[in-house]
């Protein structure tokens, strides 16, 4: 009888679909930058929140960015969606983009580090960064440095890093960041992941003694700027072109993943939760806090992270 099982699959269709992002808030006067906008999470995360205010698509290829936008625009009805050229594999667009939004833009109430990449071969950034490690994770701490100012004065406001459960298998190699000893980029993949989780923690507790009450242990307490990471969950996306066996895996076990609008639900929750408001240096998943390995929960590591990055994209962050 196909009855049950259909019941079953349906079943096991909402368990995959993970946590829903119930908030209807509206971001009237509000501005929201999204890294990566033009497919996948990304563009699905721009499409809702263009449902709520002004969103900025900020992405490498500016004619698929284009297209994407065209596309929000027309089914939302919201002319503010807008596209900016922003290339995480190289310091100076970085530079460039944050330079041309402050001139433009007087506020900034949310940005959202979504772009990335997973399962690169070895290459390096325009800046001799791992590939991984320089657009997953120091090119969004560039950009977070230079717009963190905006952030601040626009207050309330938000950053969200999006991480991914894989930060559990990462390691900060100190002694080989940039993979010149030994190179796996699903490992490679993992270890960025885990300094996006470490940067948000140590984000977080900086800014605890400036706009932020201080507590005993995380969540912190803060009324004005929070910080929060997240996994999207294993969601069918392109993030594994780089991987024509992955490639194949995700067209095989698609209904065992998460399409890119039930992959957008968590970063839209922690971009506009009302329940969020107070609530910085947390790790979330299906728009709940979720575990975080013993990695990504040292402070050490993290001060030393940070210290590191600073001094690789030549910068004073205190």
């Amino acid at each position: 009888c196909p009855r049950p099982v259909t019941a079953a699959a349906l079943s096991c269709r909402k368990y995959v679909a993970g946590g829903q992002c119930k908030s209807t808030a509206k971001l009237e006067g509000k501005v929201a930058i999204i890294t990566g906008a033009n497919t996948g999470i990304g563009k699905e995360t721009a499409r809702d929140l263009a449902r709520r205010g002004k969103v900025i698509v900020a992405c490498r290829d500016i004619v698929k960015a284009e297209a994407a936008a065209s596309e929000i625009r027309a089914e939302t009805g919201n002319q503010q969606v807008i596209v900016k050229k922003l290339d995480l594999a190289d310091t100076k667009s970085i530079r460039e983009f944050a330079e041309k939004f402050l001139a433009e833009e007087k506020e900034l109430h949310i940005l959202i580090n979504n772009a990335g990449v997973m399962l690169c071969p070895y290459s390096k950034t325009a800046d001799g960064f791992e590939m991984h490690l320089g657009v997953n994770h120091l090119g969004h701490f560039l950009l977070t440095f230079l717009l963190l100012e905006c952030l601040k004065q626009s207050a309330p406001a938000r950053i969200v890093n999006v991480s991914s459960l894989a930060h559990h298998g990462g390691r900060i190699r100190f002694h080989d960041l940039h993979g010149e000893k030994s190179y796996n980029r699903g490992l490679a993949y993992c270890h960025s992941k885990l300094a996006n989780v470490l940067f948000t923690r140590e984000l977080a507790r900086r800014l605890q003694g400036k706009s932020q009450r201080r507590v005993e242990c995380f969540p912190i307490i803060s009324g004005h700027f929070t910080a929060n990471a997240l996994h999207p969950g294993s969601v069918h996306s392109e993030l594994v072109r780089h991987s024509l066996v992955m490639t194949w895996l995700w067209k095989i076990f698609s209904f065992f993943l998460k399409t890119p609008q039930e992959g957008a639900q968590t970063s839209v929750y922690c971009a506009v939760a009302e329940e969020l408001d107070s609530v910085t240096g947390q790790y979330f998943s299906d728009c709940q806090p979720a575990y975080v390995s013993p990695r990504g929960r040292d402070d050490e590591t993290a001060k030393k992270l940070w210290s590191v990055s600073c001094e690789l994209l030549g910068i004073q962050w205190d």
